[in-house]
């Protein structure tokens, strides 16, 4: 799933502003299947909740400012597109391994198309679907490109054979290596999990020092660097996790995550960006 352009433009204080009334507020209501679009009465007492001025929400006592209807614009997209596009996306388990089974008779992977499998135990213990179907993807589309599935190393940046960034954590994949990599990518899958415990949160805040850091990179060094999010778990995010999928969506539109592949999306939309890759690479 890629950002609206319509708030990619917007400046950090846009952003200050959705995080403090999004907490106060609350990213979802409960007892609702849903992920909550706050009024502009309620975006106002969150204000005064947190003892922060709200003349900025309001034009006059009975218009809303710009900014404020940009505010209930972006809420009410946040809201819908999760809703309605990215909880069918996702996957659980029994799906996520009928879906790897037909991706890997259509694409006839190589024997060297890594095929690992998940870190569960017991009778949980089987592929790592999302990974595996992401590899298999990524190598149906590379055109004989060589890629890192696992990598152990931290993704290095030069210019003219230097290091001008090293990044701070090993990422899931690296195109087409991790010198120069076109594209970096962190993949969530968490199909047997049974609660919504800090690992899982742990990996939002992870993708989104890794995205901080190549939009340093490609601010101060014109360097760019493809950044992508990769998570399945019908559960795990949307049962359990939906504000942080509201955290995931924000992080995108501020410019952190280039998309976000939403379980399916895998199948549906990753075969394109790969070629995107694929087409840069032969273009440097």
């Amino acid at each position: 799933m890629k950002p609206n352009d319509k708030f990619l433009s917007q400046p950090p204080s846009f952003w200050a502003n959705v995080r403090a009334i999004s907490e106060t507020v609350g990213y979802t209501d409960r007892g609702c299947n849903s992920v909550k679009i706050p009024t502009l009465d309620q975006m106002i007492q969150a204000m005064k909740e947190r003892g922060l001025d709200s003349c900025h929400l309001r034009a006059s006592e009975n218009k809303i400012s710009k900014f404020g209807k940009m505010l209930c614009d972006y809420f009410f997209y946040r809201a819908q597109i999760l809703n309605e596009y990215v909880e069918p996306q996702l996957m659980d388990a029994e799906r996520a391994r009928s879906e790897y089974e037909k991706l890997k008779h259509e694409l006839k992977p190589s024997k060297s198309c890594p095929m690992p499998m998940n870190k569960q135990k017991g009778d949980k213990k089987t592929k790592a679907y999302l990974t595996c179907m992401v590899n298999m993807v990524i190598e149906a589309n590379a055109r004989n490109i060589e890629c890192d599935y696992d990598p152990r190393k931290l993704p290095i940046i030069t210019r003219d054979g230097l290091p001008v960034r090293t990044l701070s954590r090993r990422v899931d994949g690296a195109f087409p290596a991790t010198v120069n990599p076109i594209a970096v990518w962190e993949i969530k899958e968490y199909y047997y999990t049974t609660t919504f415990g800090s690992r899982v949160a742990d990996a939002v805040y992870e993708t989104l020092l890794d995205g901080m850091e190549l939009a340093d990179l490609k601010r101060n060094e014109n360097i760019k660097v493809f950044h992508y999010l990769i998570i399945d778990a019908h559960y795990t995010w949307w049962d359990c996790g939906r504000s942080y999928l509201c955290r995931i969506l924000d992080a995108m539109h501020m410019g952190y995550i280039d998309e976000v592949l939403f379980g399916y999306e895998v199948v549906e939309r990753l075969p394109k960006l790969v070629r995107q890759w694929t087409k840069a690479f032969r273009d440097q």
